[in-house]
């Protein structure tokens, strides 16, 4: 039985990684976005990408997946439950990736800018090729954090009836009235894809971190 419980509820395993899959990359390039121009975007651009960053922070992940999809979607843009859920924890994490890349970003010394500055570079120029590529190494560690909370987020689209795991296992615990085996059986899939997910992530970030200056 056992065995039955995990190949019901593994079949949503493809849904989550799918909401994984669009939240994540979704945030990042919000959040990447947001981080530059906070960084250099100037006093006023700076101060409303902050405010972005706190206002996403501030509100429950489910509470803006039923703004996006029961109030917004419908009159503004036509979603699916599964695309208004991706999209709303792609948001969130944008506020959360922004932060990190924002400090990635500012670890960078300042000399790197003005040494590219120095020989010919434009300011533009000095931040793709120059600054961006450091951050994003110096940022793949927390980076993996949130990468696995996106993951485990994924869960609130149960809430639009989405497939997707935790949907599957309330499922089979109402028809089974197996409950500690439905939700146990999703808790282990759930650790598998997070405990691989940070592996890989922490594979990534040794092969391509910053070697450390001698003293």
């Amino acid at each position: 039985m056992l065995t039955d419980f995990f190949l019901y509820i593994a079949q949503g395993t493809a849904v989550t990684i799918g909401v994984t899959l669009v939240a994540l990359p979704f945030g990042l390039a919000v959040g990447l976005l947001l981080a530059l121009l906070y960084n250099y975007g100037g006093r006023w651009v700076s101060r409303a990408a902050g405010l972005y960053s706190l206002l996403m922070r501030g509100v429950p992940p489910v509470v803006l997946l039923f703004i996006l999809y029961f109030i917004l979607s419908g009159r503004l843009i036509n979603l699916s439950p599964f695309w208004a859920g991706s999209l709303s924890l792609g948001l969130v994490s944008s506020a959360y990736q922004m932060e990190i890349l924002r400090g990635a970003l500012a670890a960078v010394g300042a000399g790197q800018m003005t040494a590219a500055r120095a020989i010919g570079l434009t300011r533009l120029q000095a931040i793709r090729f120059v600054i961006l590529p450091q951050a994003i190494r110096l940022a793949i560690p927390p980076w993996s954090n949130e990468a696995s909370i996106v993951l485990k987020d994924s869960s609130l689209v149960y809430a639009l009836g989405v497939p997707e795991i935790l949907r599957r296992a309330q499922q089979l615990s109402a028809t089974t009235g197996q409950p500690f085996l439905a939700f146990g059986a999703a808790a282990l899939i759930y650790f598998a894809l997070v405990f691989l997910t940070n592996r890989a992530l922490d594979s990534l970030a040794e092969r391509t971190k910053l070697p450390t200056q001698p003293v």
